[in-house]
Parts: structure tokens; sequence; C-alpha cells
């Protein structure tokens, strides 16, 4: 796992059990252990476990045990969304009257949660996204009428292992969460090629274009999180009257420009999102 830096002690008590040690699942795990979660309080049910997490069974991690179960203070459901008809029933036994189970699963509402899980489990249904894997994530979760206020405390202590929480109210908005900042990042990686491709259209060598397109990508959404300025204001500040940023903007800014094709491009996702959820 990474060496991520801890921001406090974690607060957790009792035992989690994290199904599925992907990529998300392997952040969280990260960021957990990082705040100070210790090893022997996590069971890991994964079929293909990474060498990182079988050195942690090493150090008191459980990871795919066997034989009797008891009651988790909190499951974490991280497995892809096509193997969850398969994967959550076997969870039974680790689902007590207290416990929270917190599914990052993309696509799977809390109805279909409610329907593979034993009766009355509380229940919240969250989207991180990849930035998660550095910490610098941002989550938004929605919980069922079961949740506790102090499990809602505790979900929201896992999530911000890997980054910034935001909580909605109405589920039909976590379509619209999945579409912005759950793809997103796909979005700010194409742009960045794209800028590349631009520089070499425009002369620049290959090399050159991309080590541009990259540092400028990523120093910009450095300040604009340094920033106590919107987005829109820093956007106004580089560019001047009549010159080259005006130009450029000119034709993104314009009819069929960037913010047209990106309000398509989330109607989109938003659209399949809710499809793949039936």
């Amino acid at each position: 796992m990474g060496t991520r830096k801890a921001k406090r002690q974690s607060k957790f008590r009792g035992t989690l059990v994290l199904v599925g040690a992907g990529k998300m699942g392997a952040a969280m795990l990260d960021g957990w252990l990082a705040r100070g979660l210790k090893p022997r309080q996590i069971t890991v049910i994964e079929p293909q476990p990474r060498k990182a997490i079988k050195a942690l069974a090493r150090r008191g991690l459980k990871l795919n045990p066997k034989g009797k179960t008891s009651a988790a203070n909190a499951i974490v459901l991280a497995v892809k969304p096509q193997t969850a008809a398969a994967a959550l029933p076997p969870l039974a036994a680790y689902v007590g009257k207290t416990t929270l189970v917190l599914s990052i699963m993309a696509g799977r509402t809390i109805g279909f949660l409610e329907k593979s899980l034993p009766v009355g489990a509380a229940i919240v249904r969250a989207m991180p996204n990849t930035p998660a894997a550095i910490g610098r994530g941002i989550s938004v979760a929605f919980a069922n009428t079961k949740i506790s206020t102090g499990q809602r405390k505790q979900a929201s202590d896992l999530l911000a292992a890997i980054g910034k929480v935001e909580w909605v109210g109405d589920e039909a908005l976590m379509d619209a969460v999945t579409a912005l900042s759950g793809s997103g990042p796909a979005y700010v990686f194409l742009l960045t090629e794209a800028m590349a491709s631009a520089g070499i259209a425009a002369g620049l060598p290959p090399a050159l274009a991309t080590h541009l397109a990259r540092e400028t990508v990523a120093g910009s959404a450095e300040l604009l999180n340094r920033s106590d300025l919107d987005a829109a204001t820093l956007r106004q500040n580089v560019t001047s009257p009549g010159g080259t940023t005006a130009a450029a903007l000119d034709v993104l800014m314009g009819p069929g420009g960037f913010e047209n094709l990106l309000t398509q491009a989330i109607i989109a996702a938003t659209r399949r999102s809710r499809e793949l959820a039936g």
C-alpha cells in the first residue's frame, strides 16, 4: 500500500469488512491504515489479493476468512457492480443490527442493496472518484432511512480517508453526481491530451507539448485548489482584452464550444447511469 501521511488518528472502533480490493477498495484501505486503523481490525474479501494485502495479512489483517463469521461494525462494498448479485448474499453473516453497510458500487441503488442484504440493514450509497488514490478524491453519499446519526458520521469518516465528502438527500441526484465527479477525472485527462495534440498541431515538438499540457493542467488545478477565488474569476484574471487568451476563449466559449460540449457529455453520462441502474 502507499505511504500517505495520516491526517488524524482513526476513531473507528470494532471490525471493518472490505469486500473488493481493486483500485478503489485498495485506495480506501490505504487511507484507513494511514489514519491509524489497525490491520487486525480489518477483514478483506478479495479473490485475487495483491501482494501488499497479503503482506498486511501477515500483520493481522484477515484475508478471505473461512468458517464462522460474526457481525462487523462496518462493511464497505467495493466490488464491480456486475458481480454484486453474487457477492452480496454471502455477506449476511456480517450484517448485524448496528452494522453500517457502505457501498461505492456505481449504479447500484439503495433499493437493490436493500433487496440483497438482510432486512433493516443501515445502508449508505456513495460515489467516489479516482483522485482517491492520492487522498484527493471527492465522494457524494446518500443514506437510507435506517442510518443513525452515528452511522452517518462513521460513513463520513470512512470516506474522508480518500478525500472530501458531500451528502445529498435525493438518491436521484446520484446519476448526475456520477456523470460530473465520478467520470470527471476522465474529462480532465482528455483535456490534457487535447491540449498536447493542439500544441503539436501548432508546431511544438511532441514531448514538449505533452509536458507543457500536463504541467499546465496540474498547476492550474492546484492554483484553483489553493485560491479563494472561483474558477470564473481565475479565468478572467488570465484573460487580457484583445490578447492571446481572449482569442482562444472566443473559440472555446462560442456557439457549440467547450461548455456546450461538456454539458452534452454530462447529460449523456447521467442518462447512461440511469440506464445501468435499471
